[in-house]
């Protein structure tokens, strides 16, 4: 069978994504390889290539698979309908993160199949099904239509992901030069575990799998890294270092293994502050950066999203990464309902951790989560191109134009020059006009931001 698998690119209206970075794709990859060699896979990346259309006369695909974050939803139904247009006879199947928190958004005729959950397993079996001309309805993890209803078949199991197949990752060579983050490039993506211990009110990542924090057996993540030839590695966890005593056999492995890459992974500041010897493990074995979500500069707000930290943990992990001379990719959030001060206040507050990098997310209540439940109602606008992270989806204490100026002030100056430039230092040289160039290009359309409301809010 003749299978093509898509990522799907940004909508226009969409800020953020791979105008910033991209990574690979790692859950297609997943996907590719649970159904090779038996059939002919192609896998499309859609950040990269736009020739959706000559792929299609091309390849002339049988099944197309595709992945969707909720950013991602309108930008799926719209490929859904073309490929559709193109032949109706070819089995549409979505799955990721939204079809299995919100699978009821991808009821639409363009799509035949939702998969829900990890979708290894459900993926083979239906293309098995199809095969040999089987009904797909009572697969695991699968929901199909029926008139203008889902039926829904039994939940999936969580995966045993140590019973996963590695990633094809020889599918698309020619694209692997360009996935980055930064300076790191190219970047290669391991998943190590799924899923978080902790009950942010702002993350559903735990509700994928039933509340279960699920890890994979070192020794299989070390064979895994063997097979990798990009120097620099990203662990795609939801949460790499909670399990300390794990992560440290890891390191060891691999530190015996005798493989030297360029690490960058998550790690929670309270677990950093509480674990500098793991850290300084990890330094020895080529740990560089860790992304690690500091989230608001102040305590209360830290308890309204039900971080399970503290202000006093962020301080300290910072001291301790920058004492083991390891780079924080500092990640916050800034709320809404944040005055004038409060963006200064916090501006000040980053600054007094001499940060090199910093991001600001604003706090999206994401279908799913908690903090989505508490705040439905009073959302400004549910158009899933706005859930990019960058725009408001609530309203906002300040009229749109001055807290977008606000926001992007707050991005681009809490750093501080010199840790700017000792940032921009780690680039190729080649590369650092472009970076500049690219940030001016983001500054101004995040500036602009809040024209993208005119129909809702046009202060």
């Amino acid at each position: 069978m003749r299978i093509l698998l898509i990522e799907p690119a940004k909508a226009p209206l969409t800020l953020g994504g791979e105008d910033v970075f991209l990574f690979e794709p790692l859950a297609l990859e997943y996907i590719a390889a649970a159904v090779l060699p038996e059939h002919e896979v192609k896998l499309l990346d859609l950040r990269l290539h736009r020739d959706l259309d000559r792929v299609l006369e091309k390849f002339r695909p049988e099944l197309v698979g595709m992945t969707s974050y909720t950013v991602h939803v309108n930008t799926v139904k719209s490929l859904a309908r073309r490929i559709k247009e193109w032949n109706s006879e070819t089995l549409t199947v979505v799955g990721g993160h939204h079809a299995t928190i919100n699978p009821g958004d991808f009821n639409t005729p363009s799509i035949d199949v939702i998969v829900r959950g990890e979708g290894v397993t459900p993926f083979r079996e239906i293309v098995q099904r199809v095969q040999r001309g089987i009904a797909l309805d009572d697969i695991p993890g699968v929901a199909i239509r029926n008139g203008n209803s889902l039926v829904f078949a039994a939940p999936c199991v969580p995966a045993n992901l140590d019973d996963l197949p590695f990633p094809a990752r020889t599918l698309v060579p020619e694209d692997r030069a360009h996935y980055y983050s930064e300076w790191m490039k190219p970047l290669a993506s391991v998943r190590t575990s799924k899923g978080c211990p902790y009950r942010c009110n702002f993350c559903a990542l735990w509700k994928l799998t039933q509340g279960q924090y699920l890890k994979r057996d070192p020794a299989k993540i070390v064979e895994e890294l063997g097979c990798i030839e990009e120097e620099f590695v990203f662990f795609a966890d939801d949460e790499s270092l909670v399990d300390a005593i794990r992560m440290k056999r890891l390191a060891h492995l691999i530190e015996a293994a005798g493989i030297r890459k360029r690490y960058f992974l998550y790690g929670r500041s309270d677990t950093i502050a509480k674990n500098p010897d793991l850290l300084a493990c990890w330094k020895r074995i080529g740990l560089e950066r860790v992304f690690v979500g500091l989230e608001f500069f102040r305590d209360e707000d830290l308890r309204y999203i039900r971080k399970g930290s503290k202000t006093s943990d962020n301080e300290l992990a910072i001291k301790t990464l920058h004492d083991l001379g390891l780079e924080a990719y500092a990640s916050f959030i800034v709320r809404p309902e944040f005055t004038r001060e409060d963006f200064r206040a916090f501006r000040r507050y980053c600054r007094s951790l001499h940060l090199r990098f910093a991001t600001f997310a604003v706090l999206t209540p994401l279908p799913g989560t908690d903090l989505y439940q508490e705040v439905e109602g009073s959302m400004i606008t549910k158009n899933y191109d706005f859930f990019d992270f960058l725009h408001t989806l609530l309203p906002t204490t300040l009229p749109l134009k001055e807290f977008y100026k606000e926001y992007t002030d707050l991005i681009w100056n809490a750093v501080t020059l010199r840790e700017s430039l000792a940032f921009l230092a780690r680039y190729p040289r080649g590369d650092i006009l472009p970076t500049l160039l690219k940030s001016a290009r983001i500054r101004k359309r995040m500036r602009s931001a809040y024209r993208d409301y005119a129909p809702i809010e046009t202060t």
